[in-house]
């Protein structure tokens, strides 16, 4: 019978690595354009959303649980006036998803207790925060299925 750390890891690494394949799945549906187009005046894009998840990553689970140095520059997640490429987007997307795998990984039962405590964080403990952090992408994922329709009808549209 598996212990609870195992367990525990099994279950948070394959949600992570559940939600990184649906974020790349939506972002093939798109041109590098619409990646980092807003269909609409207000809100973000989806290259927008994909570095947002990416500093997300960095840093509450990087800097504050694996200790990686990184630095976040929030702001720019979504104003970054000159953006990396979708490719280059979405690779930095996925070295933080295997970033946050291999910390999982690296917790002990006993790591997972831990007090957390991070600007902008409400967590009680390292394992909230990881938990806090799949929520948080599984909420940008329903913005982006929703930006993905919005290409697909504008697309249509302009093809009738």
């Amino acid at each position: 019978m598996p212990d609870l750390n195992s367990t525990l890891a099994t279950a948070l690494t394959a949600r992570y690595t559940h939600n990184a394949a649906r974020v790349r799945e939506l972002a093939a549906q798109l041109t590098n354009a619409q990646f980092w187009q807003k269909p609409f005046p207000y809100g973000n894009s989806f290259g927008h959303l994909v570095l947002h998840l990416t500093g997300n990553l960095n840093y509450y689970i990087g800097v504050q649980i694996a200790n990686t140095g990184y630095v976040r520059d929030r702001p720019r997640e979504f104003n970054d006036p000159n953006p990396p490429s979708k490719d280059e987007a979405l690779k930095r997307f996925d070295d933080a998803v295997a970033m946050v795998v291999k910390t999982i990984h690296a917790q002990s039962l006993e790591d997972w207790s831990k007090e957390y405590t991070a600007a902008g964080a409400s967590a009680i403990n390292c394992l909230d925060m990881v938990i806090q952090c799949a929520a948080h992408m599984q909420h940008h994922i329903g913005q982006m299925i929703y930006l993905g329709y919005q290409w697909q009808q504008q697309t249509s549209t302009n093809l009738k």
